[in-house]
């Protein structure tokens, strides 16, 4: 395939996740601007007016980024997870691969159009959060740099788990037993730094406050971990698990079983 059928190919598979999506964006985009909400009334409001500042801020605009993180997390997983194991489920899967379009180009339609999602539902949420608090970007740069790459980490991520998934039961277990916890132990609703020394530590292992931290940094220029630390991290995450994805998909894991 040329240069531009290659261009034709990655355009039309992202172009039908983003379609596929936006076609039931009751159930995609909608839900999770409600959720939040809640948050911000329930977490922001009710619990932050008693807990005061955190970090040299409202509570409110503490958690702000964090939860914007966490809806960006989430909804990157679940497009690709989702639309994945449905195409294995239905078969058309196998003609796609079996098409002249290179393997890559199939991780890359579905993880795009992750990222569409994700990013898409972490604007819904910003905005939402603005009739809560006021937030003023301290550094765009990292700010767009650490959602975006998020993003594709947890959609690749969303990726391997669809390809091990053996029925629709399959791919709820990640997100229930594995990501919500990491999630709420990352940072989201609480300074790292308000840990005691031992919980601190124990902190780091979990790459969620990588994420979160970098985030806050790039919105309230306030972070518990080294910014550059956290950055490389989540790259280097991201480099990890798409060379995982590609291998999987390349010897034909869970689709030619």
């Amino acid at each position: 395939m040329n240069f531009t059928q290659l261009q034709v190919a990655l355009w039309t598979l992202v172009r039908k996740e983003i379609r596929r999506f936006m076609r039931i964006w009751a159930q995609t985009l909608l839900p999770p601007a409600i959720t939040m909400s809640l948050y911000f009334v329930i977490f922001g409001n009710l619990v932050g007016s008693r807990i005061g500042h955190m970090g040299g801020f409202t509570y409110m605009q503490f958690i702000v980024p964090g939860l914007i993180m966490m809806a960006v997390i989430t909804n990157s997983y679940a497009n690709v997870c989702s639309s994945f194991f449905s195409a294995k489920f239905q078969k058309s899967i196998e003609e796609l691969i079996m098409s002249p379009v290179p393997l890559y180009l199939v991780l890359w339609g579905y993880v795009i159009g992750g990222v569409c999602r994700g990013v898409l539902v972490g604007l819904i949420v910003t905005v939402v959060s603005l009739f809560f608090t006021d937030l003023h970007i301290h550094n765009l740069f990292i700010t767009i740099y650490t959602v975006v790459v998020t993003s594709l980490l947890f959609s690749i991520a969303g990726f391997i788990n669809a390809i091990y998934a053996r029925s629709f039961d399959d791919i709820s277990i990640v997100p229930t037993f594995v990501l919500t916890p990491l999630t709420y132990l990352g940072g989201v609703f609480y300074a790292i730094s308000a840990l005691s020394p031992f919980w601190q530590t124990l902190s780091l292992i979990n790459p969620i406050v990588y994420m979160v931290n970098a985030f806050r940094y790039g919105i309230l220029g306030h972070s518990d971990v080294n910014v550059s630390i956290s950055l490389a991290a989540i790259s280097g995450f991201c480099l990890a698990f798409y060379a995982v994805a590609y291998y999987l998909l390349a010897r034909g894991s869970g689709i030619r079983e």
